[in-house]
Order: structure tokens, then C-alpha cells, then sequence
């Protein structure tokens, strides 16, 4: 769990402090790749951690990534430019990628079935912890120490993680994954197609259109990369990610389900904050507050998942959850204009509760059907799915957000309006410079720009409801602890 909170606490921390940082630094232009570059490096990394895992064990994949993610941190204190900050962000991310697919996969580990909801329940309370903690420490470490301070946190939080998995941390016995060479060519494929993708995802519309020369580019040279970690998995003795990740109807349906939660999550992550402050004309803790509620209420639904999924089994928990969450998503675009805070805060405590419910017994689910030399592999499949969704979300509902937005300005009734969308924010920090009605015209068309988002979040919901009810199967195929044993002695055999 400490070693979970390394990562927890990285974003909403840093967030906090980033005008000091570009203060000091400079580089606004860039700044959004603080994020952007450690989401890339954690995302493109989960599945080679996750292969590594299973063929050298848990342990020494998490201390590697505890002690990259700490040096890491040490050279962002260190950063005398905000390129080299955006650099040893990177660093940072390396070892984050080690830190959450390891973690959520020793929980399977070391515990049977009966306990892992409770055990996830608990790390969950750590991003939930995390969500609420962050932004005040970092809001205090920014207001009464230097931003330096933001990650030379993480030295001590970090090494103690290190000392007590060291010392304390035995895994049970287990026969290793099959320790062929280490595709390493899959692993830079898989790499160099990630980041150019993300890359493409991150940057369009953003710093050139989505049918720019530089978009298609990247999009094109992202297909030829995925072409060619197909072919170079296929001929891998071990490839970073087999097949059987795709083939198996189980795996594959948790992946593209969890893959549409990435995209969904884009609307109360990103967008709700900025209902909060331009719509409702809430501060940046309160709105950050409207947006947490949130996470109160996921682990606690997360907790009492396992009294669902074991009356009703894991996908049809998990349907339940997703058809809640669709509601709910879709009810936000039901709220009044201007609406009161507690709406939206009400609508998130109750979308905490419904994913709570969603993602849990998923995850338990499928790391439930596969033994421990393939666990490793198939969380961070999962996870991955996750976070390219993430990225994909961000994208498209940014885009939707933008043309909302433009379209309105196009055909406003009134003069005194922004002319650019980069003016929006400005003009809605200052209010009173512009007339009434305009100033009202311009809130009400952010509010109906979030409303299509959560549109596009309900159509997600619903895509992830279509998947597990037509391509997961009624009933995971669970392996049990004596079948798990058996399975990797007959893998040593078959090594032998």
C-alpha cells in the first residue's frame, strides 16, 4: 500500500504546484507534458513489467521500479530547466509503470479469492486517500516551502517501501515463469508504439488539428508500429504480449471493458473540476472537492462487491455496475442551469459507488482465471487497456468539448465574446470584464459542452455493458488454488 501511494499521490500532487514550478522554470507552452510524459512512460511499460513479473517474480520488478520511481524523483528536485523536468518525469514513469501492475497483481498472490476484495478495497482506500490528501499537500508545499519539496517527498516514502518489502515481503514458493530469452525487441516495439500513439492522442488538437499532416503522420506510423509488434511477437519464444491475452474471451472482454472505463472516467477526472469553477463559480479546492466525492464512495461499494459477485457471479456484478454508472453519467445531462453544488456532488458520490462495483469484481475476476505465471501479464494487460482508454477518452471528449464550444461561440446572439477557444479560460477567470449576458452565454455553453461529454462518457458505459454481455462469458472460468499448483507443475514438467 505505501508503495501504491507513490504512484497515487504523484499527479494530484504535482498539479497542485505546477504555476511555482512555471515560475521558476518557465516553459508554459510544455507544461502539460509534466502529465502527459509520465502517463506515456507508465502506460507503455505495464506490459513489459507485467512479462517480467511473471518470469523473474513480483518481488524484484517492484524493487526495481520503487528505486527507478525514487531516483526518478530525486532528479526532478534536481530539474534546472523544464525540459530536463519533463525528462526525468519519464524516469519517474518508468518506475511507475513497475509500481501499479505489481502491486495490484501481488494482491492476487498472496491472497485466496475469499480475500482479495478486501485486500483491493484497501488499495483502492489508498487512491481514494490519495484524491483528497494530495492537492492539500501539495497546495501547502507550494504555498510555504519550495515546489522541489513535491518530489523529494517521495525519497523517504520510498525508501522505506524499499526496506520493508526487502525485509518483509517473502512470496509464496512458485515455479518460475519459462525463463526463455527476454523479448527485448518486442518490448522496444511495444514501447515506440505506445508513445507514438499517445503522442499522436496527447498533441492532437492541441498543438495542431486532429487532419494535420503531423496527426495523420503519427497515427500512420502508429499503425505500421502495431503491424510490426505483431509480427515480432508472434515469432518471440516469450513474447511480451502473447496471444492468448487476446484469445481467451474472458481477458480480452475485461480489457476492452475496463478499456471504455478509461474513457468514461475522462468526465468526472477532467471535465467536472472545470463545471465546478466556470459553471457553478466554485473555487479550485471546491471544485477538486465536487470531483472527490467520488472517491469516497469506490472503495467502500469496492468492499462490499464481494457480497454481490459471489450471489450473483463476477460478470453480472460487474453489468449491474456499469448499468448504474450509465444512468447516473446520463443524469448529469439532466441538471438544471445553473445547477447547485450538491447536484454534481451527489451525482459523483453515486458514480463512485456504481464503477466501485463495476471495476472491482473485473479485476478480481479475471486475475482469478489464470495461474501465477500468467498473472503478471494479464493484470497489466488489464491495467494498460485502462490507460490507453484514458488517453483515448481525453482526445475525443476534448475534441467534443472544443467543437461545442466553437460551434457556440460561431453563432452567439451577442457581441463581447472570446474570438479564440484559448480565450474561454481567461474570460472565465474575469467575468466582470465582460458584459452580463455574455458572460451568462459563455457559462451556459461550457455547461452545454459538458453535458455532451457526458454523453459521449454514457455512450462509453453503455459500449462497456454491450462487451460484457455479449463477448465475456456468463461465468469466469476460475482456477482454484490446487488447480493453479497443478497448472505450473505441469508447466515445470513441460520446461523440464
Amino acid at each position: 500500500m505505501l508503495a501504491m501511494a507513490l504512484a497515487a499521490l504523484d499527479s494530484s500532487i504535482v498539479s497542485t504546484a505546477v504555476p511555482q514550478i512555471v515560475g521558476d522554470l518557465g516553459g508554459f507552452s510544455v507544461f502539460s507534458w509534466l502529465f502527459a510524459g509520465y502517463l506515456l512512460a507508465v502506460t507503455v511499460t505495464l506490459p513489459v513489467y507485467g512479462k517480467l513479473s511473471d518470469t523473474f517474480g513480483r518481488k524484484p520488478v517492484l524493487l526495481f521500479g520503487i528505486a527507478l520511481f525514487v531516483v526518478g524523483s530525486l532528479l526532478c528536485a534536481l530539474a534546472w530547466n523544464m525540459a530536463a523536468l519533463i525528462a526525468f518525469r519519464l524516469v519517474q514513469g518508468l518506475g511507475g509503470g513497475a509500481l501499479q501492475g505489481t502491486v495490484q497483481t501481488l494482491a492476487a498472490d498472496l491472497y485466496p479469492l475469499k480475500d482479495r476484495p478486501r485486500i483491493q478495497a484497501r488499495m483502492s482506500s489508498v487512491w481514494a486517500a490519495s484524491a483528497v490528501a494530495g492537492p492539500a499537500l501539495g497546495g501547502l508545499i507550494a504555498s510555504y516551502a519550495d515546489w522541489r519539496w513535491i518530489f523529494l517527498i517521495n525519497l523517504p516514502l520510498g525508501v522505506l517501501a524499499l526496506w520493508m518489502l526487502a525485509r518483509h515481503l517473502v512470496e509464496p514458493v512458485r515455479s518460475p515463469g519459462r525463463r526463455g530469452p527476454v523479448d527485448w525487441a518486442g518490448a522496444l516495439a511495444v514501447f515506440a508504439c505506445g508513445g507514438l500513439l499517445l503522442f499522436a492522442l496527447v498533441q492532437g488538437g492541441v498543438a495542431w488539428p486532429w487532419l494535420s499532416a503531423p496527426s495523420l503522420g503519427l497515427l500512420g506510423a502508429s499503425a505500421v508500429l502495431a503491424a510490426a509488434v505483431v509480427r515480432i511477437e508472434r515469432r518471440a519464444a516469450e513474447p511480451i504480449i502473447p496471444g492468448w491475452v487476446w484469445r481467451r474471451r474472458t481477458i480480452a472482454a475485461v480489457n476492452l471493458a475496463l478499456g471504455a472505463l478509461g474513457v468514461l472516467m475522462i468526465a468526472p477526472m477532467v471535465f467536472v473540476p472545470t463545471y465546478a469553477q466556470s459553471v457553478l463559480g466554485l473555487g479550485a479546492i471546491s471544485a477538486g472537492l465536487v470531483m472527490s466525492a467520488m472517491t469516497l464512495t469506490w472503495p467502500l461499494s469496492a468492499a462490499f462487491s464481494q457480497h454481490v459477485y459471489r450471489r450473483i457471479g463476477f460478470r453480472n456484478s460487474a453489468a449491474v455496475g456499469i448499468s448504474l454508472a450509465a444512468v447516473i453519467l446520463f443524469s448529469f445531462t439532466l441538471l438544471p442551469y445553473p445547477a447547485r453544488p450538491w447536484q454534481p456532488t451527489l451525482i459523483m458520490l453515486l458514480l463512485g459507488a456504481a464503477l466501485g462495483l463495476f471495476q472491482l469484481p473485473l479485476i478480481v475476476g479475471v486475475q482469478s482465471t489464470v495461474g501465477w505465471s500468467e498473472r503478471g501479464t494479464t493484470t497489466a494487460s488489464v491495467l494498460f487497456c485502462r490507460q490507453v482508454g484514458q488517453s483515448l477518452g481525453a482526445a475525443l471528449l476534448g475534441a467534443v468539448a472544443n467543437a461545442t464550444i466553437a460551434a457556440r461561440l460561431a453563432h452567439a446572439p451577442m457581441p463581447g465574446l472570446p474570438d479564440h477557444l484559448d480565450d474561454v479560460s481567461k474570460a472565465l477567470d474575469r467575468p466582470e470584464l465582460l458584459p452580463p449576458a455574455a458572460a451568462d452565454y459563455l457559462r451556459a455553453s461550457v455547461a452545454t459542452a459538458v453535458d455532451h461529454i457526458f454523453l459521449g462518457a454514457t455512450a462509453a458505459a453503455v459500449a462497456a455493458l454491450l462487451v460484457l454481455l455479449l463477448v465475456a462469458p456468463r461465468r469466469f472460468p476460475i482456477l482454484e488454488e490446487h488447480q493453479d499448483k497443478q497448472q505450473e507443475q505441469e508447466q515445470q514438467q513441460a520446461d523440464t
